[in-house]
């Protein structure tokens, strides 16, 4: 769908899967003002910290990127409403060059969730879904979210795990009662196990447990990793070992934009040891196969 999205591969320099819409034109927070400033000193935020969907448009367009926009749905843990995923593929309308629509639905949703990913998915365009088993205070392999997975798969949509620690909550008491337990990657093999087929992309280097996500990716092929949430600087050895050979086509550039700027993360990207062959292919081209993207003379 490169064409009837705008994304001109060939004048693009990257792809960062992994931003988050945090702000509704209606107003709101989707995890509360204490969490929200938490996290932004957690990550030592630059600039803007709660952009609009057309400010972040407008950031992209500027670095010459496309980039993947979701909100989180934890509407069933916090009490507060997310960004409509209505709101953020209409943005993505009105900026087919620059944004890729994903979603958010909270597993908890049932079968209403699972109407709303076919909706969305056959009405909106939408290319995946996000979710965080943390906030979402659930285990991915739980069969209660099955439902919502089957929707995803009939429908040839993404899945999108945050694994890992998560800045949200760091630095709070009790770590604003956010458990770390349901992060664990491993977690998500029993998903792509139970649905073959169905893309799947662990989020983050997945600390404590990043061999565990290297496994699960290495073992099934419809597994991903972007790198967001991290500045590369931090990355474990053992996570660039693999992006720079068993995982060359399936790792991902990612910032986590926008508590971590791209800006930041490419700079660091830089001084990382990452074959030069290797390089665009986790900057662009193997978001550009997963996502289907293809070059506007195709079309």
């Amino acid at each position: 769908m490169g064409g009837a999205n705008g994304i001109d591969l060939d004048r693009i320099t990257a792809i960062d899967v992994h931003t988050h819409a945090e702000v509704s034109s209606r107003g709101g927070d989707a995890i509360g003002e204490d969490l929200h400033a938490a996290s932004g000193d957690y990550f030592k935020v630059e600039g803007e910290r709660r952009p609009t969907l057309d400010q972040i448009a407008a950031h992209y367009r500027e670095r010459n990127m496309a980039c993947v926009v979701f909100p989180v749905d934890t509407e069933s843990t916090t009490g507060l409403p997310a960004v409509p995923n209505e709101e953020v593929a209409e943005a993505a309308l009105a900026h087919p060059d620059t944004l890729i629509p994903f979603a958010s639905v909270d597993p908890a949703k049932g079968a209403l969730g699972a109407r709303q990913v076919r909706r969305l998915v056959e009405e909106y365009g939408v290319k995946g879904f996000k979710f965080h088993p943390a906030l979402q205070e659930f285990f991915p392999n739980d069969r209660s979210a099955y439902r919502v997975y089957e929707a995803i798969r009939e429908s040839g949509a993404i899945a999108l795990f945050h694994t890992g620690q998560t800045g949200i909550g760091a630095g709070v008491p009790g770590g604003g009662g956010i458990r770390l337990k349901y992060s664990n990657p491993l977690h998500v093999d029993d998903v792509a196990a139970d649905f073959p087929g169905m893309p799947i992309i662990l989020a983050h280097p997945s600390f404590p447990w990043q061999e565990e996500a290297l496994s699960v990716a290495v073992h099934k092929p419809e597994v991903h990793i972007d790198l967001s949430g991290w500045s590369p600087k931090y990355f474990p050895p053992i996570l660039v070992q693999y992006a720079n050979t068993l995982l060359q086509d399936k790792v991902l550039f990612g910032s986590d934009y926008p508590v971590i700027s791209p800006d930041r993360w490419l700079a660091a990207f830089d001084k990382l040891d990452i074959k030069p062959e290797v390089r665009p292919k986790i900057l662009k081209d193997n978001a550009a196969r997963l996502l289907g993207l293809t070059p506007l003379s195709e079309e």
